[in-house]
């Protein structure tokens, strides 16, 4: 038997993507356990919730048809009769003719086991959404030196959005209170945190989604236009950079602070460790510059000084961990647009290649994969990024503009169930009549993730959000994962529900006396709250025509430009000119990494020619010298004089040689980066200039 094979192999499988996506975007070495716990507990579930409630509406589905045949079972004689003489043909049918077959579907879960499995999956969520992971956030945020100074500030920062939860869950709270048919119990007060909870998710859910529905196809659409995704970049860069050079001005600034504070504060200050405690917090380098500078054997004064408090040093201390995150995050992202626009210009110069091999301005920094040596070579690579690309995005901006039209027909008709105007209800129904269970499940499947996709995509797209971001190669931050966790939790439930009101598995929406799904029997009877169920749950989402219009005409991007934040708009001189000076930023930096690749190539041959032959032959000239040493102990002294007049002799044109190589080399040259060198080996029998001096030697025969 198959029964509940299905929903177990799924939380296995969903567990291992959560798993796997939380190894590509967090980093499992360098972050706290308990932020990775946390976020990786989060996606998990919201991730259950999106892959199960397809298997809870096909077995729904089936329940229904059940329920129907057993009321078919127990009609009277004379209403069967009726039945079926009123027949279209005018045949006469048979009362076993009526009741339908009932396929059971191959992921049928048995009665009893989806309503405790979403119980606590639901409330799981909730607990992690709106308790722990805001906590965790603020918690880790915190500039307190203590556990219960950080609580204290992570408990204020949090006042909000308990605040805005508070209100909603009070509001309705009275307003059941204040009914005189209703009488609150346990069951009734759990519905009402279910509702406040939804009706909070619900309201950001439609503005997100309002303008995830345009964009995302039109973003697609737009990659395809060639040098349009290059311009953008451009701007882009021109825009990351100016926030990148104030994040580095401000980290500066605190560090100039810390320093301060660490020269006037002593070691044996009582408030020394509070100190230590910011200093690890500072960038490798600034901490080992302020170590440089202090000075172990002077001793505090009091008199002398005056001392900061310790409510300063937590304010300072938040303002390091805040400086610290925000240059972290410039510098990731400004890596991440690097490498997106050195690809888009490789992608311009090979179109007009003749070989139709794909050539890329810089060798990967990963190191080859199979797919990479022998699925997607460089032929393939140019014909899909120079070719096909720039259709399947066409193609797909079509699609994906299509699914969007049916998603806003839907939400403003699904509360219409004679007819049934919902597009996504139709597409059930008719596969409910053939009991295509597996259409079902892969319809409900693709809807959901398309409808959190055009959510998801927009919390990170938005400018307002650029706190937060999601790069992949283990380069997101904790607060970012926590977010995207707490976000996700958030929104996905309410997200579900609405999906299910769309096609008319809702009770509470449709008012059809329909078997329900488990997952809304969990959410609880919308009917004690009716005002939300037959108003704010029905005409609220149909506010996404008039924001899906407003992203198209673009009426945020150009309110937010005449604010003067600004935006990416074609016909704009001041998006030209920025335009101009992303492309000149993004050429610097690549001069810079082509000098540096360059240098590195250099050398890498050298060593391979050279290196080998120059460790032999600086072994064999030490032990002869030990050799000498040994045998002519006695005539020493000749020998240092021979030796010093040798090097009398040769050294003008060594200094010669050095100091041309030294106004040849590269900006990045830097001696101090050669740390295998061969002759470092025996580095204790050499003079300190024997390090450069190999170094300039080498470089000789370089450009020959």
């Amino acid at each position: 038997t198959m029964s509940g094979a299905a929903l177990a192999i799924e939380i296995v499988v969903v567990f291992f993507l959560a798993l796997f996506l939380l190894h590509r975007y967090g980093d499992f070495k360098k972050q706290q356990k308990m932020v990775l716990f946390g976020t990786l507990l989060a996606w998990y579930l919201c991730f259950l919730i999106v892959f199960i409630l397809p298997l809870d509406v096909s077995t729904t589905i089936y329940k229904q048809c059940k329920i129907e045949n057993e009321k078919q079972s127990t009609t009277p004689p004379m209403t069967t009769a009726f039945a079926n003489l009123t027949s279209r043909n005018g045949t006469v049918t048979t009362k076993e003719s009526l009741e339908k077959e009932c396929y059971k579907p191959w992921s049928y879960i048995p009665d009893g086991i989806m309503p405790i499995f979403w119980r606590v999956v639901y409330w799981t969520s909730q607990c992690l959404t709106w308790l722990l992971l805001p906590f965790m956030q603020s918690y880790a945020r915190s500039g307190g030196f203590s556990i219960t100074g950080k609580i204290k500030t992570a408990l204020i920062e949090n006042a909000i959005y308990y605040g805005t939860y508070l209100l909603i869950f009070g509001s309705l709270l009275i307003y059941v209170a204040v009914h005189p048919n209703w009488h609150l119990n346990w069951y009734q007060l759990q519905t009402i945190g279910i509702t406040a909870a939804n009706t909070w998710g619900l309201f950001l859910l439609v503005l997100l989604l309002g303008y995830g529905l345009v964009e995302i196809p039109r973003s697609y659409w737009n990659a395809s236009r060639r040098g349009h995704l290059l311009m953008k970049t451009y701007f882009k860069a021109a825009k990351l950079m100016t926030e990148k050079a104030d994040a580095e001005e401000n980290l500066e600034d605190v560090m100039e602070e810390v320093r301060k504070v660490s020269e006037s504060i002593k070691y044996n200050h009582p408030l020394r460790k509070y100190i230590d405690t910011i200093l690890k917090k500072c960038p490798t380098e600034y901490q080992e510059k302020m170590g440089r500078n202090m000075d172990d054997y002077e001793d505090f004064d009091d008199k002398q000084n005056a001392y900061p408090s310790e409510k300063s040093l937590v304010k300072l201390h938040k303002q390091v961990i805040y400086a610290v995150q925000r240059h972290n995050r410039t510098q990731v992202q400004w890596q991440i647009l690097l490498e997106q626009a050195f690809h888009l210009e490789d992608v311009a110069k090979n179109e007009t290649s003749a070989t139709h091999q794909f050539i890329k301005s810089f060798v990967p920094q990963e190191p080859e994969g199979l797919v990479s040596r022998y699925l997607y070579t460089p032929t393939v690579e140019w014909y899909w990024e120079c070719l096909l690309k720039q259709w399947f995005y066409r193609l797909l901006a079509v699609l994906l503009t299509l699914f969007s039209v049916v998603v806003v027909w839907s939400e403003c008709t699904f509360f219409s169930t004679h007819p049934v105007l919902s597009l996504f209800a139709v597409f059930i129904q008719l596969a409910e009549r053939t009991y295509n269970y597996l259409y079902i499940e892969m319809a409900c499947f693709l809807t959901i993730f398309f409808l959190c996709t055009c959510v998801y995509s927009t919390v990170f797209r938005i400018r307002v959000f650029n706190y937060y971001y999601l790069a992949s190669h283990h380069q997101t931050d904790a607060y970012s994962l926590q977010f995207s966790g707490m976000l996700f939790c958030r929104l996905t439930p309410p997200l579900c529900l609405n999906f299910l009101g769309l096609i008319h598995m809702d009770s509470a929406i449709s008012h059809q006396e329909k078997e329900q799904t488990a997952y809304t029997s969990i959410m609880g009877s919308m009917r004690v709250l009716s005002f939300i169920a037959d108003g704010f749950y029905i005409y609220y989402p149909m506010l996404i025509v008039i924001l899906c219009i407003a992203t198209y005409f673009s009426l945020g991007t150009r309110c937010l430009n005449l604010l003067g934040f600004q935006q990416f708009m074609g016909e704009n001189d001041m998006t030209s000119d920025l335009i101009d000076e992303g492309k000149e930023l993004i050429r610097r930096e690549k001069r810079k990494r082509q000098r540096t690749e360059d240098g590195e190539n250099r050398r890498r041959e050298w060593k391979e020619r050279y290196g080998n032959h120059r460790e032999d032959y600086t072994r064999n000239r030490n032990v002869h010298s030990e050799l000498k040493e040994t045998n002519y102990s006695d005539s020493a002294s000749a020998g240092s004089n021979r030796q010093a007049k040798y090097t009398r002799t040769n050294g003008k044109p060594e200094r010669d040689r050095i100091e041309l190589l030294q106004d040849a080399e590269p900006m990045d040259f830097n001696a101090d980066t050669f740390k295998d060198d061969p002759l470092d080996a025996e580095s204790g029998r050499h003079p300190p200039g024997g390090r450069y001096l190999s170094m300039s030697r080498s470089r000789i025969f370089d450009d020959v």
